[in-house]
């Protein structure tokens, strides 16, 4: 039997180092955020929160400020962490980081917890109807194989 090595987790660690949570406003994603930040404190690993921008070239075309929407929600969410973060500081200490990716929110979360080295990936469950028959970013990320995901209901 031979072994990929390509992506090769550390073996014999205490626990993750770097996880990786996708937000993007949603409740779900908000839950898995609250989630992985439980996790990353125990852990005492880093939480990388990844917004993942959308590309959304006809849009564009159409005359929509899709970049200027997508940058209100990253600020808006960074507004909502440090909120979160500030109530329970002292309580509860967690190292964390914002990231910002362009992209589908698949291609966005890979190249994150591949630029980051992540552990583990933390997403929400979708909440749309139609990813129950195409298939949603988290059962892409177990399908990849390359992280252990865990998905937030």
């Amino acid at each position: 039997m031979t072994e990929d090595h390509s992506h090769q987790f550390e073996r014999g660690t205490d626990g993750p180092k770097v996880i990786v949570v996708g937000v993007d406003g949603s409740d779900s994603s908000l839950r898995a955020a609250a989630y992985a930040g439980g996790l990353a404190r125990r852990q005492r690993a880093l939480l990388a929160v990844v917004y993942v921008q959308p590309v959304m070239a006809a849009g564009a075309a159409l005359g929509a400020p899709v970049a200027e929407t997508t940058d209100e929600i990253a600020e808006g969410l960074i507004a909502e962490i440090r909120a979160a973060t500030e109530r329970v500081k002292g309580i509860f200490d967690v190292r964390w980081e914002f990231h910002t990716f362009r992209g589908d929110p698949y291609g966005g979360l890979v190249k994150a917890a591949d630029d980051l080295k992540a552990d583990a990936v933390v997403v929400g469950a979708s909440e749309q109807a139609g990813h129950r028959i195409v298939g949603s970013v988290a059962v892409r990320l177990v399908k990849a194989g390359r992280w252990p995901v865990t998905v937030v209901p």
